[in-house]
């Protein structure tokens, strides 16, 4: 989850982000060996520096081609410069 949410982040800050909080996480259903996980996003915040998103995971089944949502969460992230300090988010 952090990655994939750390992946829209860098696009959305337009450079280097690190992830700062993860808040509210809810796991709802295990996973399995062989599942298959996707990741969503939704931009919860943009701040001058800050980027907070929700993001869910769903798994398929390796055997069954239904899908379940199995955790989501709220995660931090924000924009930082070459020497990682905060920077605004262009």
């Amino acid at each position: 989850m952090d990655i994939a949410g750390g992946a829209v982040a860098t696009r959305l800050a337009n450079g280097r982000v690190v992830t700062v909080a993860i808040t509210a996480v809810t796991f709802r259903r295990p996973v399995f060996v062989g599942d298959e996980i996707s990741c969503y996003t939704d931009v919860v915040k943009i701040g001058r520096t800050s980027i907070t998103l929700k993001i869910r995971s769903v798994s398929r089944s390796a055997h069954r081609d239904d899908k379940v949502e199995v955790t989501d969460g709220l995660f931090t992230y924000v924009a930082v410069d070459s020497k990682a300090k905060p920077r605004p988010i262009n």
